[in-house]
């Protein structure tokens, strides 16, 4: 697991997103340490009050720059001048603070619950489906953790589902280390018959999305998948299937399972099934054996497949993997590749998000936000964000049409378009994925 450093500066609100990642983070296994130095990847929540604070900013910034192999920076002068830092020069990931606890990860399974039993959040409801993995990655430690997939039955976790929703959950997260080969264990792939399940036998009005889920996995029950996508509301429809690489020979060494054309396929098929969905997935940058034709070949499947949510990390050396053993590129090349990548990623991201002004869409208000904004989903999972939500009278839990005025980069903003509709659902206003 990664070793962090954290640095939070500004109001209690920022302070308040820091306990948040930092708890998501413990809650995955990685370890605070002290100082930057010590650290796999520091983290910087910034503030933005005034213009002697953006300077601060941006000195503290060069400093962590310095200091440590991988720098995030997030908060209120990340989201609202994020470009200030690339002027300066500055080599770091700006992130939303929702972001951040994944892009630490360093494409490993994530181990966010301690067990499998459910979370009521407020009206988000976490529902881990499983434990462990089928995978064998040659970077990944977390697999020392959780072992083979050990999946409960359908009928358990279709029970624990409805537990969820009677006690307020509007929204379900599916969860596990590797959602796609949930059953696997029992010999049969079994995540469209549970999501079937919970959309049909469920009474009450709620939204579902499915988590990570390996490329692999997702392959053998694609068809099945796009089927149950297509035939319920319920599902938002958002696929995570990280690929780490476009590159079949880095694949191999990583051991991922999945060749590029599974995934490719993967992606195909849903583009068949779904008139609107959102991929995210991931990429590492930098692994010990891509060369120069390997990087070119994922930027290549990048701009093919065009993903709108996207986690680009550096590789970092995990302790008591196959690949800590292995001559690791340099730091200097590792940050110009993720440079790169992240430019494409935010080029993309920033056109899926500016296609959507002038349009309505019904959404799930899912979490407050900071001043008096809320945090809103719609039925692609795309987050929109709505100010100054008491003069509208928005409260968590509630489902509303919204109109589309505006981006910044990873998420729109909108306003409600009155008056509120008595029922929920998807928008009606359909795009294709990506361009």
């Amino acid at each position: 697991m990664a070793r962090y450093h954290i640095e939070t500066y500004g109001c209690t609100s920022n302070r308040g997103e820091s306990r948040a990642i930092e708890q998501k983070l413990r809650d995955a296994g990685h370890r605070p340490v002290d100082g930057p130095e010590a650290a796999d990847v520091a983290i910087m929540n910034s503030c933005t009050v005034v213009e002697k604070t953006e300077r601060n900013m941006i000195r503290r910034a060069e400093e962590l720059e310095a200091e440590t192999a991988d720098l995030i920076i997030t908060g209120c002068m990340a989201l609202a001048q994020g470009e200030e830092f690339e002027s300066e020069g500055i080599d770091a990931r700006v992130l939303h603070w929702d972001d951040v606890p994944t892009a630490v990860g360093n494409g490993e399974c994530p181990t966010t619950t301690v067990g499998t039993e459910p979370v009521l959040d407020g009206v988000i409801g976490i529902l881990p489906i499983a434990r462990g993995c089928m995978s064998d990655c040659s970077y990944c430690i977390t697999k020392h953790a959780t072992g083979k997939i050990d999946s409960p039955p359908v009928e358990e976790n279709v029970e624990k589902a409805r537990a969820l929703v009677h006690a307020g959950a509007k929204e379900i997260r599916v969860t596990g280390q590797d959602t796609g080969v949930y059953g696997w264990d029992e010999g049969e792939r079994k995540l469209h018959v549970l999501l079937e399940r919970i959309c049909t036998e469920i009474d009450g009005e709620f939204r579902v999305r499915v988590g990570m889920a390996n490329p692999k996995g997702l392959h053998g029950i694609r068809e099945e998948l796009g089927t149950v996508f297509a035939e319920h509301d319920e599902l938002y429809n958002f696929i995570h299937a990280p690929v780490q690489s476009g590159s079949n020979d880095v694949l191999g060494d990583m051991r991922r399972q999945h060749q590029v054309s599974e995934f490719v396929e993967t992606v195909e098929t849903f583009d068949e099934y779904l008139d609107e969905w959102t991929l995210s997935t991931d990429f590492i940058v930098g692994f010990p054996t891509e060369t120069d034709e390997d990087y070119e070949q994922t930027m290549e499947l990048f701009r093919e497949i065009r993903p709108e949510k996207v986690n680009v990390t550096r590789f970092s050396k995990r302790p008591n993997t196959d690949a800590a053993e292995m001559d690791g590129l340099g730091g200097t090349l590792k940050k110009e590749r993720s440079k790169e990548m992240s430019e494409l990623k935010y080029e993309i991201v920033g056109e899926a998000y500016d296609s959507m002004v002038g349009e309505r869409r019904d959404v799930l208000v899912v979490e407050e936000g900071t001043n008096d904004s809320v945090k809103c989903r719609d039925g692609a999972y795309r987050q929109i964000i709505v100010q100054n939500a008491s003069e509208h009278g928005l409260t968590v839990g509630e489902f509303t049409t919204v109109e589309i005025t505006g981006h910044n980069t990873v998420y729109a903003l909108a306003h409600p378009v009155h008056p509120v509709p008595a029922s929920g659902g998807p928008g009606e206003d359909r795009r294709s994925r990506g361009a």
